[in-house]
């Protein structure tokens, strides 16, 4: 639960350290010639309840995965589900959108109280925003499409978690 005074989430050593992987994940290891500000990955930290802080790592490769406050996580769903890399890839693609909206930074604190917080990784650095809860402005078109694109990939990632765990009952 995040603590009353400071709206902050109780997290692992585990997480803390996936979570900064992935935010410092460099472009060398994707087979494409990236310019200095193509988005490459997307890091969004996702407060989904009062104590569970979730962040969804994508890749311009489809690739998609969950890390859990708790230290749990989701990996590897992106080798079996086609839907899953093609709504990460298609969030990954479009994010560069929101670039202007950015800010480029070498801080990144965990979000507080409900606040979402979204990482661009690019050659040229880390650039950041936040999403706070509840309604996005009209104005705010590209966040509003980013966040459109992020629920998508969310959406996938649950269904992949879903047949998993259909899968492995059906073989117990």
């Amino acid at each position: 639960m995040p603590n009353k005074n400071t709206g902050r989430y109780n997290v692992t050593q585990k997480y803390l350290m996936t979570r900064g992987q992935a935010i410092n994940f460099p472009a060398k290891f994707f087979n494409a010639n990236f310019k200095k500000n193509d988005v490459f990955g997307v890091v969004i930290d996702i407060p989904m309840s009062s104590d569970v802080l979730t962040t969804m790592v994508c890749f311009i490769n489809g690739a998609a995965n969950l890390y859990f406050n708790n230290g749990g996580e989701y990996t590897g769903a992106s080798q079996r589900y086609r839907n899953l890399v093609q709504a990460t890839h298609t969030l990954v693609a479009n994010a560069g959108q929101l670039l202007p909206k950015c800010e480029k930074t070498n801080k990144f604190d965990l979000p507080v109280d409900r606040t979402s917080n979204i990482f661009l990784l690019t050659k040229g650095g880390i650039y950041k925003t936040e999403i706070k809860a509840g309604v996005l402005p009209a104005e705010e078109v590209e966040k509003r499409n980013v966040y459109v694109l992020y629920q998508r990939v969310l959406a996938e990632l649950r269904s992949a978690q879903l047949k998993d765990d259909a899968e492995a009952r059906k073989n117990r």
